[in-house]
């Protein structure tokens, strides 16, 4: 079934309803992906706003959505929502563990109206725990799994990845994944509904499972920039060209080495890649040719080799890059270049169909589409 900007959905989840209490990061990305992917997610935002400091019009993780406003503290207020969620087969909410309850919308609630209702609990620290009831940010819930601690240079204090480990990673996608197990098994026959708690310390430790093997088998140094994959190895890294730009270099297996030490004109001139004790002079090496040209001549260099080595882009430059836009790996809608959805599906293709969703703009829509007249009582009584 062909998508629209306001009509029917396609994508592989098109007929899953989703039910997003609107709030700030993993959470709405995680809805997100549900959209991308064809769910009918409506975010109930709350008067005011969530908090997230972004005109609404290019809050890009609301894309996909629509959007209707109630206040969860007004008269009235849950049961509305709970209007909605007798019509779901998904509800996702990011407060503190026990606000929900307080508000009324809580898994009880929520079971009470619709037991088949798969409902995501999005949060740092988790729904139980010594830390749950404290405040965090992804750099708090990283730290202590020690994700953080293995990036950067072991010298220097750990390296922040932005927000992406710890709350698009650890936490939106396992959310995601939650979810659709669960919905699975609601339509199971016997099936039912049932809590997902997705706690970004759990998913940003899940990460790093590979890594936690690889130290038990004496594989893996337990410090930061002295191994294979984090900095600690010269031909697994980043090195400067002469304008001050990046290359970005993986020749790990010894053909793709090989081939990479020859277009780099080193052949015979570098300790043997497997000299550990000479890494060092192998690495000052490899940083001195880099540094003779532009990011722009090294990127012709290695063209169409299998040397491993990529130009490091910025977020502006990526959806230039040849490969990307051959793919269509970005997109532009509503005037906004934007990632496309992702992963790619041969039967049921998502897209970009609506732009961010205003807030309490669908109200209308949703009422009719989902038979749920309350959502236009703009006093909050039912």
């Amino acid at each position: 079934m062909a998508a629209t900007e306001n009509g029917p959905q396609g994508g592989p989840l098109a007929g899953v309803r989703v039910v997003e209490l609107a709030g700030i990061g993993p959470g709405p990305f995680a809805a997100m992906l549900l959209a991308d992917l064809g769910a009918d997610v409506v975010r109930v935002d709350r008067p005011g706003g969530a908090g997230l400091a972004i005109d609404p019009a290019y809050d890009l993780t609301n894309r996909n959505k629509r959007s209707v406003l109630i206040d969860l503290k007004a008269d009235g207020g849950a049961g509305r929502v709970l209007d909605l969620v007798e019509r779901a087969d998904v509800l996702i909410e990011g407060y503190r563990p026990g606000v929900a309850e307080r508000l009324g919308v809580g898994p009880d609630h929520c079971h009470a109206r619709n037991p088949r209702l798969v409902y995501g609990r999005m949060t740092g620290w988790g729904q139980d725990g010594p830390l749950a009831q404290r405040a965090g940010h992804d750099i708090s819930y990283i730290a202590i799994t020690g994700t953080l601690g293995m990036i950067g240079k072991p010298d220097e204090p750990p390296v922040l990845p932005a927000n992406l480990v710890g709350d698009y990673a650890g936490g939106s996608l396992y959310l995601v994944i939650g979810l659709l197990a669960a919905l699975q098994h609601a339509r199971t026959p016997g099936g039912s509904g049932q809590v997902v708690d997705a706690a970004i310390v759990d998913g940003a430790a899940h990460l790093a499972t590979m890594i936690h093997g690889m130290v038990a088998a004496g594989g893996w140094q337990d410090r930061r920039g002295s191994n294979l994959l984090d900095g600690g190895c010269p031909f697994y890294g980043n090195y400067e060209t002469a304008d001050g730009q990046y290359m970005a270099v993986g020749a790990l297996e010894q053909q793709f080495y090989d081939e990479f030490i020859e277009l780099l004109g080193l052949t015979g001139e570098v300790p043997a890649r497997k000299d550990f004790d000479r890494w060092d002079d192998l690495r000052a090496a490899v940083a001195a040719r880099f540094r003779t040209r532009t990011r722009e001549e090294w990127t012709a260099v290695f063209e169409g080799s299998d040397a491993c080595v990529a130009p490091v882009l910025s977020l502006r430059e990526a959806p230039a890059h040849p490969h990307l836009a051959a793919r269509g790996t970005f997109t532009d809608h509503a005037g906004i270049t934007q990632p496309a959805p992702a992963p790619r599906f041969s039967a049921t293709p998502g897209g970009v169909r609506r732009g961010p969703a205003q807030p309490g703009a669908d109200a209308e829509e949703v009422a009719r589409d989902w038979d749920v007249p309350s959502v236009l009582d703009r006093g909050g009584a039912k």
